[in-house]
C-alpha cells in the first residue's frame, strides 16, 4: 500500500500550526500546493498510473524532500 505524504500525515503534531499558516502565509500556502502537486505525481508513478523514467522519479522525490524541509522549518518557526 502506498502511504500518504501530505503534511497533515507527515507532521500530525503540527496540524493546528499548518492550518494557521495556510490561512495567514501566502508563501507557505504556495509551497504546500507545490509539495502536494509533487507528492501526487509521485503517488501516480508508484501506483503505475503514469510511467516515468527512474531519473524523473528520483528528481521528484528530491524535490518533495526539499519542499518538506522548507515547510517544516516554517512550521517550527511559527511555533516559536
Amino acid at each position: 500500500m502506498i502511504e500518504s505524504h501530505d503534511l497533515f500525515h507527515e507532521f500530525p503534531e503540527h496540524q493546528e500550526t499548518i492550518r494557521k499558516l495556510m490561512l495567514s502565509n501566502d508563501e507557505f500556502t504556495r509551497m504546500m500546493r507545490d509539495y502536494d502537486d509533487v507528492d501526487h505525481k509521485i503517488v501516480r508513478i508508484e501506483q503505475r498510473v503514469e510511467a516515468a523514467s527512474d531519473l524523473y522519479f528520483e528528481e521528484l522525490k528530491k524535490l518533495r524532500v526539499g519542499l518538506k524541509d522548507k515547510l517544516y522549518k516554517m512550521i517550527v518557526a511559527a511555533n516559536h
